[in-house]
């Protein structure tokens, strides 16, 4: 059976491309950072090999099987340091001299459109990794991409987010730069069909969608497909400084990665040809099309990746083993129990918690925390969360992160990824017919324990009023 590496096994692309690789017959072997982030339905579980590695540490490459076919290269570190482009430009440098021990003949890897002489940061750290990666002993193929639109996806949400938030917009003036969406269907199908075709290897294409638009042009084509009346005007005196604070604040990305957006929004991102349309006899969906193939799967729960649950969200530079295990010295805690009269139903509520669902008591107050966060720089709580009432650990809740959740063992275990003076961790677990929930915060110096002082009272107040309403008796909404 043909043998196929997939790195960035748990990302935006990796996650949809992995079960049509399993559909089609071949063996995967998934890389990811840590193995408590990785989920995959029990249908395609036996058909996947798992190995645990880091781009960036050298020795760990040497869990690459050496008998691999082909290989994908998807990773990407935009945002989650300031000096990524050193990171990539390693990373790429380390799985080059690993693959080629391997039998490897082909190396798919997944740019972003680069035929401008002026490149932003992001965009010439892409090409540095192409150039790494083109002198390895395999057969490179090379697809560029720019705006990628799909469920989940960071360019869709941060459209939705801005027009359906903003009836009116004053938008820096980078919403009249040109770039060539394609839709996420499309990506998946151009990934696959180029594996193992001879035609494509040492070869480098731009995909794209057949429409040219400007972003201005893309939120009032989303406006028009969710029947929203949008005016946008672009003022030229708002600096990358400000146009980062932009969408930092309206949107749902982070600020590190609201700067490399706005860095690249400066440049267009037009596709030179459609050779690769050619080659796969691929006609792409348009723009609209793929805003309304978004909506469809956000309506029926079916987002299978978020961009949200990635490294970039968050502080996702650790392990999810790391924190599994709640200390106990120097801690503060919280802990409330209550009677449960109906465990399942208390499941289900403690499942769907947050995002949409809310916190099920004084709201309010976990949007001004959320709020708070945002002004010094966090994630806030416009994450939300990828599925409406299923939790997986590496997912983002709000300003949370998943570290564990077992329905069989009655658990969820939240880490806080908001700023903090310290290090936080919420637990709910039934035990017998009890319910105990628990606030942990690990503080870090004075700050860190005047902080837990300054919000106990408010901690009384929302935790006594979440524990009260998970275990009130009443049938649950599981959409």
């Amino acid at each position: 059976m043909t043998k196929v590496l997939l790195t960035g096994a748990t990302g935006y692309i990796g996650k949809r491309l992995l079960p049509i690789l399993v559909q089609r017959g071949y063996s995967v072997v998934c890389c990811v950072r840590d193995k408590n982030k990785f989920h995959v339905v029990e249908s395609i579980k036996d058909k996947i090999q798992v190995v645990e590695l880091d781009l960036t540490q050298k020795e760990s490459l040497n869990n690459i099987p050496q008998d691999i076919d082909f290989a994908y290269y998807l990773v990407h570190s935009m945002s989650t340091s300031k000096n990524y482009n050193t990171l990539e430009k390693q990373s790429a440098v380390n799985f080059r001299e690993a693959v080629n021990k391997t039998n490897a003949k082909q190396v798919i890897y997944l740019s972003g459109i680069v035929n401008s002489e002026t490149l932003s940061k992001h965009l010439l750290s892409r090409k540095n990794v192409e150039i790494e990666l083109n002198k390895g002993k395999f057969s490179l193929t090379t697809v560029r991409a720019g705006i990628i639109i799909g469920s989940g996806s960071a360019s869709f949400e941060i459209i939705r987010d801005l027009v359906e938030k903003l009836p009116i917009m004053i938008a820096p003036k980078w919403l009249k730069t040109k770039c060539q969406p394609i839709g996420i269907s499309d990506v998946i199908k151009i990934l696959v069909g180029i594996l193992g075709n001879a035609q494509a290897y040492n070869n480098c294409y731009d995909i794209a969608g057949n429409e040219i638009l400007t972003y201005k042009e893309m939120l009032m084509g989303f406006a028009q497909v969710r029947g929203l009346k949008r005016k946008i005007w672009t003022i030229p005196v708002m600096t990358p400084k400000l146009s980062s604070y932009w969408l930092y604040f309206i949107t749902s990305t982070s600020y590190k990665l609201a700067t490399s957006l706005v860095d690249s929004m400066k440049i267009e991102v037009i596709a030179k040809d459609n050779e690769i349309n050619k080659l796969l006899h691929l006609n792409p969906i348009s723009y609209k099309e793929c805003i309304k193939k978004a909506f469809s799967k956000i309506e029926q729960n079916e987002i299978i990746s978020s961009w949200k649950d990635s490294t970039i969200s968050g502080r996702m530079d650790y392990k999810i083993s790391d924190y599994i295990n709640v200390p106990e010295y120097g801690c503060f805690k919280d802990i409330r129990k209550k009677q449960v009269k109906d465990d399942l139903s208390c499941i289900e509520k403690i499942w769907m918690i947050g995002g949409e669902t809310g916190w099920y008591y004084a709201n309010w107050l976990w949007e001004i925390r959320g709020f708070i966060d945002k002004i010094f720089g966090g994630v806030g709580l416009r994450r939300g969360r990828t599925s409406l009432n299923q939790i997986h650990a590496g997912d983002t809740l709000d300003f949370w992160r998943v570290l564990y959740a077992s329905k069989n063992e009655k658990r969820l275990l939240l880490f806080a990824e908001m700023k903090l003076p310290g290090e936080a961790w919420l637990e709910f677990q039934i035990k017998g017919d009890i319910l105990i929930q628990t606030a942990t915060f690990r503080p870090k110096g004075l700050l860190g324990r005047a902080y837990w002082y300054l919000v106990f009272p408010l901690h009384g107040l929302i935790f006594k009023g979440l524990i009260k309403e998970l275990t009130k008796h009443n049938n649950v909404n599981t959409r």
